[in-house]
């Protein structure tokens, strides 16, 4: 399976959580401090919010979600193939969570990361990765 993630930073996560709950019909999968993480199964999305890390109401990054490590190697090498240039992580902790990804960058600079999800981790994350310019965040 794989699905489109979108990070959203919001004013007040109690609120964006009851909102989302609503509108996608689902509780989030995952609250901590800050952060909450919704995993839609219809229409397939993983929708993150980010509390107090950027302008309200604005896209921190975007994302492609992968079952694992090998999906997130197959995508590195088809953007390299392409001659996008990448940035690799590997066991890195972000997101309440420790992760293999990738990080492209679109045409206006808009970063987007492949990545798959390999363990829970203990906070949100390490400093951040050069590749996030819309946000502090990393997820």
């Amino acid at each position: 399976m794989s699905r489109v993630q979108l990070a959203l930073n919001v004013s007040n996560l109690e609120d964006a959580i009851a909102f989302y709950s609503k509108l996608f019909g689902t509780q989030p999968a995952k609250v901590r401090e800050g952060y909450a993480n919704f995993a839609i199964a219809e229409p397939p999305l993983k929708l993150v919010l980010i509390e107090g890390d950027g302008t309200p109401g604005t896209l921190t990054h975007l994302g492609v979600e992968v079952e694992n490590s090998d999906l997130v190697g197959a995508a590195i090498t088809r953007l390299q193939a392409e001659g996008l240039p990448t940035t690799v992580e590997e066991q890195t902790s972000c997101c309440y969570a420790v992760q293999d990804k990738v990080w492209v960058h679109g045409p206006d600079a808009e970063p987007w990361e492949v990545y798959t999800v390999l363990a829970d981790a203990p906070a949100m994350a390490k400093v951040a990765a050069e590749p996030v310019t819309l946000g502090r965040s990393c997820c």
